[in-house]
């Protein structure tokens, strides 16, 4: 049986005109590696309800689950929980328990809760909430799609309470071991290697460091058993010979 597919849409204008640094893509490929669910995709789009709507209805069919971060705010251009509403046609507004999450925040949540913080207890009908330990305002999840926030650490603080939820894989082991020769000079040894072990995926990532050229090769594999194996074969192709 394979594993689960993901996908990843990350959202926000703030993340295309380079102003800020996604950081959620790259811990969320660490954290459903370590599961079983194959991240196969990762977007980047903006603001725009177009783009997201667009994403959300094409990826949701296509994988397992869909992740999302940022636009969940209480600002006009926090526009995801809309989309989402839009992409499943299904209405949209504040929320009982959602508010009441929300409201935990403030000494006079009657007062303190303004329109623009109201905004982040509207969630689209039919969604469960994923809760927010770190600033109240909740997540949700519509169907296989999982809304989160772009900050990294309520991003991290809604995923580890939404992944035990789902159902995962077989985790896939990996070994990485560096060779200080050009990508070039081992292509041919490694494909031969490759060739020669079609079950287990043989990645080759070059670099350059202060005028040596070298590369990481990867083995990946969910056997511990032919992980070591082919790291044993690799390592006495490139680096004991």
């Amino acid at each position: 049986m394979s594993n689960p597919t993901a996908a990843m849409i990350v959202i926000g204008d703030e993340i295309l005109s380079g102003r800020t640094q996604d950081t959620n893509s790259n811990y969320l490929a660490q954290q459903l590696t370590m599961l079983g669910i194959d991240l196969k995709e990762v977007r980047v789009v903006s603001d725009d309800k177009t783009q997201i709507i667009g994403a959300v209805n094409r990826l949701r069919m296509k994988y397992t689950n869909v992740f999302t971060s940022g636009g969940i705010g209480p600002t006009h251009d926090d526009i995801t929980a809309d989309c989402i509403a839009k992409a499943f046609g299904v209405a949209i507004d504040v929320r009982a328990d959602a508010r009441a999450a929300l409201a935990k925040n403030y000494k006079n949540p009657d007062v303190e809760l303004t329109k623009a913080r109201l905004r982040m207890a509207r969630i689209p009908d039919g969604a469960s909430l994923i809760d927010n330990p770190v600033s109240k305002a909740p997540g949700f999840s519509m169907e296989n799609v999982h809304i989160m926030a772009g900050v990294p650490a309520i991003f991290k603080a809604m995923l580890a309470g939404l992944l035990p939820t789902l159902a995962t894989g077989i985790k896939i082991l990996s070994e990485t071991v560096n060779v200080a020769q050009k990508e070039g000079d081992i292509a041919n040894a490694l494909g031969i290697i490759a060739q020669d072990n079609p079950d287990v995926s043989i990645g080759s990532y070059p670099y350059y460091d202060n005028g040596t050229y070298g590369c990481n090769l990867v083995i990946r594999t969910a056997s511990p058993t032919r992980l070591s194996d082919v790291t044993a074969v690799v390592r006495k192709t490139f680096v004991n010979n």
